[in-house]
């Protein structure tokens, strides 16, 4: 009796490994590499979305047809009697799950996209009979399917929503933002994607996500990129998920908020609890369903009573609106923010050392632009374009993106170190569309710069120049030749 093993076996081991593999770590080009063997098409270690061609890896349409072949090939021997060791009959499961995801990825991806308002009723319970049937199929020949398919299915949208929502929103080459979809990932899925599957997928609500990074860094981007991922079980009876996917998502500015506001808006509040409550109100802890997540930026804004509050919330999930004491239940995650050190916060008796350690547990470095930007240079071009494509509409990018690019090369030079970060970038879009200018953020020593630039472009030679700042004429000099040396890089 033939066995399945060798070049099949090491090929459908490597899909096996693919199937739990993070798609923003270096180890999934490895694995395409061992899949594709000369079919395999260089393409760098990071992979993201380019603003202009989008920068989609060539190697996909090669492995869905690879993957195709490989499960083909040995769903046949295994029907012709072929035997296989239990390792490899786990390797063949989960390559048959990889293929079932690549089979419906156009379906999901479409239920991504699509309204609910617009989507037929019948498309997902298709896509899923389609998905059932195919694995019944493939894993008949072991005797037995081995999993739910219904579970798989679920996971196998989540799946393509933490790709739509890590890869096609969290922009930049740079390896500090590759580390940053890489760890978003990991967030989701944990780093044992298989084990998340068989069962912790029910558990990751309990445990909160604390972003931390300075201000304008893009953490609502990433909180909400990890809400909008969470594991939505599909129900066959109804034919559909059963919760919308787009909805699971309320971000709380607490920075912007008097204490007051913050908890009435978080846990809601009895009719006539305080001045002005004159109707029942539900907080976002009491709306926020089992697959939503409740987003709170600027954590460490918090008043020391409330910190309390949501304490408990973190450690019994129950809370009470102002006003009554009939306990309700927070279903959902926790996402916290901040650009603030916690940890000096603690030490300056400002912050709450064991709220710090129920918000910890899974924590998200931001990178800085400049950090991004420092890494791979070629980033600002791209984030511009993105950034004009979302402010100014895709026709008029391509010119706005230029103008602005232009500009920051020849005003701010190439090596300012954009304090703001993406939020500045931004500001400076729609300041240069308004006004055909920026004025940026300095530091004092930038501030200085500039002013002996100008003081030397209107005296027009150093000693005047020098003799109006009360400065050294070398002094001048050695700044003017600075800013000549920056104008030159650009």
């Amino acid at each position: 009796m033939s066995r399945i093993d060798g070049e099949v076996g090491s090929a459908l081991a490597a899909v096996a490994a693919l199937t739990d593999c993070n798609p923003f770590v270096p180890e999934r080009v490895e694995l395409e590499k061992r899949i594709l063997g000369a079919a395999f098409v260089p393409f760098g270690v990071v992979w993201s979305a380019d603003a202009d061609a989008g920068a989609f890896d060539p190697n996909l349409p090669r492995l869905r047809e690879r993957v195709e072949q490989l499960i083909g090939d040995a769903h046949a021997r295994l029907v012709a009697g072929a035997t296989a060791t239990a390792e490899l009959e786990a390797d063949y499961r989960r390559a048959v799950f990889y293929l079932l995801w690549l089979r419906t990825e156009d379906a999901l991806a479409a239920l991504i996209k699509t309204p609910a308002a617009d989507r037929a009723a019948g498309d997902m319970a298709g896509a899923y009979e389609r998905f059932a049937a195919d694995a019944v199929h493939l894993l008949a020949p072991l005797g037995e399917l081995g999993f739910d398919p219904v579970h798989i299915f679920a996971v196998g949208f989540q799946a393509r929503r933490a790709f739509h929502h890590t890869f096609r929103k969290i922009f930049g080459a740079s390896a500090p933002a590759a580390r940053l979809r890489a760890t978003v990932w990991q967030s989701i899925f944990t780093r044992q994607p298989e084990r998340y599957r068989d069962g912790l997928h029910d558990r990751m609500a309990d445990i909160p996500t604390l972003i931390t990074g300075e201000s304008g860094t893009g953490k609502e981007l990433v909180a909400r990129a990890i809400a909008l991922s969470q594991y939505i079980p599909f129900d066959r009876a109804a034919r559909k998920f059963i919760a919308e996917h787009g909805d699971g998502f309320a971000a709380v500015n607490l920075a912007a908020l008097s204490p007051t506001l913050i908890e009435s808006e978080l846990f809601g509040h009895r009719r006539g609890a305080f001045t002005g409550a004159f109707e029942d109100h539900a907080g976002w802890f009491q709306r926020c369903g089992p697959h939503g997540a409740v987003f709170l930026d600027e954590v460490g804004e918090l008043d020391g009573a409330i910190q309390v509050k949501l304490l408990r919330v973190l450690q019994s999930r129950e809370f009470c609106r102002i006003g009554e004491t009939e306990p309700l239940r927070f279903a959902g995650k926790l996402i916290a923010a901040t650009h603030r050190d916690l940890e000096a916060e603690i030490a300056a008796g400002r912050f709450r050392e064991d709220l710090y350690y129920r918000i910890c547990a899974d924590r998200i470095c931001m990178p800085t632009l400049r950090e991004q930007l420092a890494a791979h240079p070629e980033d600002l071009r791209n984030l511009i374009v993105v950034l004009a494509r979302r402010i100014g509409g895709a026709a008029q990018a391509e010119w706005l993106a230029d103008e602005v690019h232009r500009w920051i090369v020849g005003e701010l030079g190439l090596d300012y170190p954009w304090p703001g970060n993406i939020r500045e970038l931004e500001q400076c879009v729609r300041n240069v569309l308004v006004r055909g200018e920026y004025r940026a953020r300095l530091t004092a020593d930038e501030l200085l710069q500039r002013y002996v630039e100008l003081v030397y472009a209107d005296a027009g030679n150093l000693q005047e120049a020098a003799r109006r700042l009360g400065m050294d004429w070398r002094t001048v000099r050695t700044r003017v030749a600075a800013r000549g040396e920056r104008k030159a890089v650009g």
